[in-house]
């Protein structure tokens, strides 16, 4: 018993450090969708940022001292302006949301491959020396990054009049406007910042992650984030609480091996298993009315 609580305590920061991305990106989900946008593209945004942070520092990581952090401004950059594809086929265009996000990640596995054959000749991005250094206990930096990002958005979502905008564009769109608030300029700026942290999530985890960027970095943690979404039932607390459990069993599927009681199960059940309690969730709360009422559907000026 003894071993197996050792094992789970050395677990706490690899589980932080899987939890924070997925947070990061859940929170971009979060707040597009309280727009009233569904962001499904959040997978291929994440992998623009990762490729992005990891092109940019294994470039300068040998010539400046500050390549990390400028490694993650641009995965944010990335990110951001990679959104405004979704952003105007979604808003301008009023195009089915789902496929324009479905658009935006099978558009991201082309690019970022390109981007990466035409800089190393090869599929993916040359490994760097070292990434984000841990801190204390071992808790990278990217767990107050996350929990900041969370706290923000909590207090402007429930505590300014931005967030209470923000909520009515994605509840009662119409309403909103004819209070003489623009719902056309909300969804962009939401859609732009879920774009951003998207891409900041996928810096973070190539950053910490891995050692290089490669068409497998993100590798499903998109859709767990939209999931984590889902089950948090589109609140602040809600999604943290749905990506810690998302996190710990993605951690749990590395360290199986290290505990003694599970290692008679096959190691293929630890590899699904995230991916299992994401569709699990999805089914159980599927037929559950929490999301914003004008989720998913374009916004119609001429509409009463």
């Amino acid at each position: 018993m003894t071993n197996f609580l050792q094992t789970l305590w050395n677990m706490v920061p690899s589980t932080f450090m899987i939890v924070s991305p997925i947070l990061i990106a859940a929170t971009g989900g979060m707040i597009c969708e309280r727009s009233g946008v569904v962001n499904i593209g959040l997978e291929g945004l994440m992998a623009m940022g990762a490729m992005a942070a990891a092109v940019t520092h294994v470039l300068l990581e040998t010539k400046i001292g500050f390549s990390i952090p400028l490694a993650l401004l641009l995965s944010v950059a990335a990110g951001t302006l990679f959104s405004l594809i979704h952003a105007f086929a979604s808003i301008t265009l009023r195009a089915d949301q789902v496929i324009s996000g479905t658009g935006i990640n099978l558009l991201s596995n082309g690019i970022t491959v390109f981007f990466c054959q035409r800089l190393f000749n090869m599929d993916r991005s040359q490994n760097y020396h070292m990434g984000m250094r841990s801190g204390i206990f071992g808790i990278y930096p990217t767990v107050w990054i996350a929990l900041i990002i969370l706290a923000v958005t909590w207090f402007v979502m429930y505590k300014r009049p931005a967030g209470l905008r923000l909520r009515a564009a994605g509840e009662h769109p119409q309403a909103l406007a004819s209070a003489g608030v623009d719902v056309i300029k909300i969804r962009y700026i939401a859609v732009l910042i879920s774009g951003a942290l998207a891409g900041l999530a996928g810096g973070c985890i190539v950053l910490t992650q891995d050692i290089q960027f490669t068409v497998s970095t993100i590798n499903g943690k998109g859709f767990i984030a939209l999931a984590a979404v889902s089950f948090g039932r589109w609140l602040p607390l809600g999604i943290l609480g749905s990506s810690l459990l998302f996190g710990l069993s993605m951690t749990l599927a590395i360290n199986a091996v290290n505990i003694q009681s599970l290692q008679a199960l096959p190691s293929e059940f630890f590899n699904i298993l995230p991916y299992l309690i994401t569709l699990i969730t999805l089914v159980l709360f599927s037929g559950k009315d929490y999301a914003p009422r004008a989720s998913g559907q374009p916004y119609d000026k001429g509409k009463a």
